[in-house]
């Protein structure tokens, strides 16, 4: 290129002198800004530079510099952090102890699930038996956030526990969702055998079992029930519960058939093992358990 060696180094070496030097200014400009306008942040101070020194840099640049300077805007006007409100309305009953769950409508669990069909959003809330696995009752929202679905499910719920004469403790487990927390929802199972139970603010993991169900529903309602393509959503979702209930083998019961599961147990097919009322409740994760063990 015609450049000598030493030329080059020479060129290179006055180039970083002078970055070096304007840099200097800049950063003792910046300072003076900001002991003059302290209650003002690097982008302030960019602007500032901008309108009265003719002189153009990045935000990035000036943050840098305040970084470099240990420095910030100040004010009296600190934001105030408060804790979180949390909303446990009903303790957690069964936190990792799902496996103890010993017969028919011991515990009962409930959630919402949503998906779209041809553009249009539905929300169905399904009522589930952990025993065994069992769609006790199931509704679809007439409208997004419609909170008859779910009191309808517990409504129909309450009407199953009384045709079967269950006399022993009914568990119903929930997140925290503003209608599962309501009066009104509450207020149906009062002075009955019912309790209620939830999921700790934010723990989904607190109600693995719906989870999981929810999750295998979806993708077989889209895969193999067509649900995407189907001009009745309703009709669809319907025979696909009788189909969950009475054709599907489930993997947690054995292979079993939730329905066919539940007359095994009432014809005494299938002990009792009474290890639920035996449960120990903590908030330590089942895996944590194991590592520590």
């Amino acid at each position: 290129m015609g450049v000598s060696k030493s030329g080059y180094y020479k060129w290179l070496d006055r180039c970083q002198k002078g970055q070096d030097t304007n840099r200097k200014e800049v950063i003792e400009l910046v300072a003076y800004i900001h002991t003059e306008h302290r209650t003002h942040g690097y982008r302030w101070v960019n602007a500032f530079i901008r309108i009265h020194y003719h002189k153009t840099f990045s935000d990035n640049y000036i943050y840098r510099i305040f970084r470099y300077l240990g420095i910030q805007a100040e004010t009296t006007h600190k934001a105030k952090r408060r804790p979180r409100k949390i909303k446990d309305r009903f303790p957690n009953l069964i936190f990792s102890t799902w496996e103890t769950v010993d017969r028919p409508r011991q515990v009962i669990v409930s959630d919402m699930t949503a998906f779209t069909v041809s553009d249009h959003y539905y929300e169905v809330t399904f009522y589930f038996d952990v025993f065994t696995k069992e769609i006790l009752t199931w509704h679809k929202g007439r409208r997004r956030g419609d909170r008859e679905q779910y009191i309808a499910g517990l409504k129909d719920v309450k009407e199953l526990l009384e045709l079967e004469d269950c006399s022993e403790p009914t568990i119903i487990h929930s997140d925290q969702g503003s209608v599962y927390s309501s009066k009104a929802y509450n207020d149906l199972i009062k002075d009955t055998n019912i309790q209620r139970s939830m999921s700790r603010a934010g723990k989904p993991t607190d109600n693995p079992v719906n989870e999981a169900l929810n999750g295998w529903i979806k993708e077989e309602l889209f895969m193999d029930f067509k649900l995407s393509e189907s001009t009745d959503v309703e009709k669809t979702i319907g025979d696909y519960v009788v189909y969950y209930n009475k054709e599907r083998p489930c993997y947690a019961i054995g292979y079993d058939t939730p329905e066919h599961y539940y007359q095994r147990y009432q014809n005494g097919e299938l002990e009792r093992k009474h290890t639920f009322e035996n449960r120990i409740l903590t908030e330590v994760p089942k895996f944590v358990q194991k590592k520590k063990s």
